[in-house]
């Protein structure tokens, strides 16, 4: 009798036992199914935002564009050795004139294609030549700026094409509203909140990453101008020095 009701204890507590692991297993796929439908959610969401989606997924990717081809373009023109000037002295000084011409042609650098239109107007007044080496550098400056007022005037207009969004989901959602006179529930208003919400995230998003992009190339110009500037001073002082000291 005690070993029958032992039996019947041991099949409970293994049934009891599988019922635990078909339920946690159960749960499992539930959870996995969660995740699923949440991320398929979110691609939904994106996709209720409307046309205006289109036009900042278009905006976000030349914006990328942009940043990354001026960021690559200024650290390439960023590359120079710190003895330059100095070898530049040096070949000036000895009246290698060539050589000083094929150091320069070395480097694709702003900085080197400024003193190699100098060293080319050797011979002519320093007004000139000051003049010619001024001119080589503003061009350089705007090579390198351009491009950047795109990506500022997509930092500037991508939250405001986000706004419109918002403000064409309202009005969509209204017009369901009177639409729908007394039997306005919430699905009614649903397709209009999804417009507003999700096209005010895409233009925010697209436009804090044009914002800090564009800053930071201008502060990478700002220092490649910068050192321009010193190798143009540093410059026109190797084309004095001879004078000096005769």
């Amino acid at each position: 009798m005690i070993s029958n009701l032992l039996f019947i204890q041991g099949d409970s507590v293994a049934e009891a036992i599988n019922d635990v692991a078909q339920s946690a297993v159960e749960t499992g796929a539930t959870a996995a199914q969660a995740v699923t439908e949440q991320s398929f959610d979110l691609l939904s969401m994106a996709a209720k935002g409307g046309f205006l989606m289109i036009v900042l997924a278009i905006l976000s990717v030349i914006a990328i564009y942009i940043f990354g081809q001026k960021w690559w373009l200024i650290q390439k023109a960023g590359q120079i050795d710190k003895n330059f000037m100095k070898d530049i002295r040096d070949y000036i000084h000895d009246g290698k004139i060539k050589s000083a011409i094929d150091l320069c042609e070395h480097y694709d650098s702003p900085v080197a294609r400024l003193v190699q239109k100098g060293i080319e107007r050797i011979g002519r007044p320093l007004s000139d030549i000051q003049a010619s080496v001024e001119n080589t550098g503003n061009a350089e400056i705007a090579r390198l700026e351009k491009g950047l007022p795109m990506l500022a005037t997509i930092a500037g207009g991508a939250p405001m094409i986000g706004f419109l969004g918002t403000v064409i989901g309202m009005v969509q959602a209204f017009f369901n509203m009177y639409t729908a006179g007394s039997n306005v529930d919430i699905s009614t208003l649903s397709g209009g909140i999804f417009t507003a919400m999700i096209t005010t995230v895409g233009g925010l998003v697209v436009g804090i990453i044009a914002y800090f992009g564009y800053n930071f190339l201008t502060s990478k110009i700002s220092n490649l101008v910068f050192k321009m500037e010193n190798a143009t001073i540093e410059f026109m002082d190797v084309l004095h020095e001879p004078a000096s000291e005769e």
